[in-house]
């Protein structure tokens, strides 16, 4: 991939302020990109965006909440105005809270659903018009391995990630015809925080032999957005070095 692969083409990430999408916006602005970050948190998300321009790369803030219909519109129609088209979405936003079963709320629940999976088909509903004119792109949901196997008390994240699963072959069948390839990504242990503060057995418990960062997630939207990629669709790719595959057996 070269670094004009992305060259003044529109992205847009959602959550792009923090974590996964910080990175993900940071790749994009590296291929000189023009990246949107569409976030709640403003101080972050203009921070990052300044930062990138100082740097002399391309990116606009937009204060969203992805989960809200109206914002959301809000959102896209800046876009539009700006930039009339739109080539690469990716899906980041997301919410994670575990409440006990017993215990879980349906306002909660809405609230963990309409962040993770809605806000998804919002944005990618409001897309679609953009990315036709572009005469194609690529949407790219950022699921979990929770999608696949569970822990105790995380029923609400656990559906939201895999709805998005369903959504994104449902998706990849209904854009095909557009040329608008769309997929998913399901990191695992993901650490965005002081990486140095892991211990060995964290590491040690992938077959990478070492916890996933941020830009490992990164790295992977800059492939499945590649056009030259663009046979690659309805798919999920599972990054989380073996950490699924891996048997454990105690006793």
């Amino acid at each position: 991939m070269t670094n004009t692969t992305f060259s003044n083409k529109i992205v847009i990430v959602t959550g792009g302020a923090n974590g996964i999408g910080r990175a993900i916006v940071n790749q994009f602005a590296k291929r000189n990109a023009h990246v949107v970050i569409a976030d709640v948190d403003k101080v972050s998300g203009k921070g990052l965006a300044s930062e990138i321009t100082a740097g002399g790369g391309k990116a606009l803030f937009v204060e969203t909440d992805v989960a809200d219909p109206v914002s959301v519109r809000a959102l896209f129609d800046e876009i539009g105005k700006k930039w009339g088209a739109i080539h690469c979405l990716i899906n980041n936003a997301g919410i994670s809270e575990f409440i006990r079963f017993d215990k879980l709320k349906p306002e909660e629940w809405d609230r963990i659903l309409n962040t993770n999976l809605k806000a998804a088909f919002l944005c990618s509903q409001q897309a679609l018009a953009y990315m036709k004119k572009a005469g194609g792109g690529s949407i790219i949901q950022i699921a979990s391995t929770r999608a696949l196997m569970s822990e105790p008390r995380s029923e609400a994240y656990a559906a939201s990630k895999g709805g998005l699963l369903a959504l994104t072959h449902a998706m990849a069948a209904s854009l095909a015809e557009f040329n608008i390839n769309v997929n998913a990504i399901s990191p695992g242990w993901i650490h965005t925080g002081d990486y140095n503060k892991l211990r060995e057995i964290d590491h040690k418990q992938h077959f990478s032999q070492r916890v996933g960062k941020p830009e490992d997630i990164a790295r992977a939207c800059m492939f499945l957005c590649n056009p030259e990629n663009n046979f690659i669709t309805g798919e999920n790719l599972i990054i989380d070095g073996g950490m699924t595959r891996k048997m454990i057996y105690e006793g």
